[in-house]
């Protein structure tokens, strides 16, 4: 490039090929040399500069592209292990009203499509509406209201506004499904269980109660054996929401109780 430089320079411009040099020459010096290439290394250093920076602009992109791909991929992985769960469980009730040859079973069959319509096709969305939630909720309730009849009290109160509010699909109902699956299907006799929505701001405070099972199971024990539903709730929760948007609280005192403060915006 130097060479290059001085020829083009000493040929078709001027004989003089270095006048800002401390004295004029004709011909490559060492210090002609030496003046120019310091001078390139600054033009390749600033252009290095850019395309490195570039370079790792790009690669910060495409690894938070993948982390988000990947995110995406885990949380439909979850929600698909939530419907599987939640059928397998309706089915069995159904399978054993049909041996009793209950008048109940076509009801709860048409209570089970109408939830498989929603699971399905309204589902698919990172948030879903509010509304359409405990709705979804309502439906799982009135299953289960038919199945224990007056064995099952059941207490749902909403307050706020819940119009315009959105949250993860099926996040909610995987917490009702286990306040029968771990609560309601142990115990005998009148079960109660107390469910609450109050809208306060851009926050859902969603509050379950059920009874503990009455099986002899110390509370340490039962407080770590929700299976699948509750941990895959903890992950989806991780992977869905920031820190500060979620606060999860688990009390086995005299009752089960989950209290959950979700961001609903």
């Amino acid at each position: 490039m130097v060479v290059t430089k001085f020829n083009l320079t000493y040929f078709l411009i001027s004989n003089e090929v270095w006048p800002e040099g401390p004295e004029p020459i004709n011909s490559l010096s060492l210090n002609y040399v030496l003046d120019m290439m310091i001078g390139e290394v600054y033009v390749i250093t600033f252009v290095t500069a850019i395309k490195v920076t570039l370079d790792f602009l790009e690669k910060q992109k495409l690894v938070a592209d993948l982390e988000k791909t990947q995110l995406e991929t885990e949380l439909l992985f979850l929600k698909a292990q939530v419907s599987p769960h939640f059928f397998f469980n309706t089915l069995n009730n159904i399978h054993s009203l049909a041996l009793e040859k209950s008048e109940k079973t076509s009801k709860i069959i048409l209570r089970l499509s109408e939830l498989m319509r929603y699971l399905l096709y309204e589902t698919k969305s990172k948030r879903q509406s509010l509304i359409n939630e405990i709705q979804c909720i309502q439906n799982y309730l009135d299953l289960e209201k038919i199945r224990h009849d007056e064995l099952l009290q059941i207490n749902m109160s909403i307050s706020g506004d819940i119009q315009d509010k959105e949250i993860s699909p099926i996040l909610l109902l995987t917490f009702v499904e286990n306040a029968f699956k771990h609560g309601v299907n142990k115990n005998i006799g009148v079960k109660k269980i107390d469910i609450d929505f109050t809208i306060k701001e851009d926050f859902l405070y969603f509050t379950i109660t059920n009874p503990l099972p009455a099986v002899s199971e110390n509370k340490s024990t039962f407080e770590h054996s929700s299976g699948i539903g509750l941990e895959n709730v903890k992950k989806r929760l991780t992977l869905g929401y920031n820190k500060n948007d979620y606060k999860l609280t688990i009390n086995t005192n005299d009752k089960f109780t989950i209290e959950l403060k979700i961001k609903v915006t």
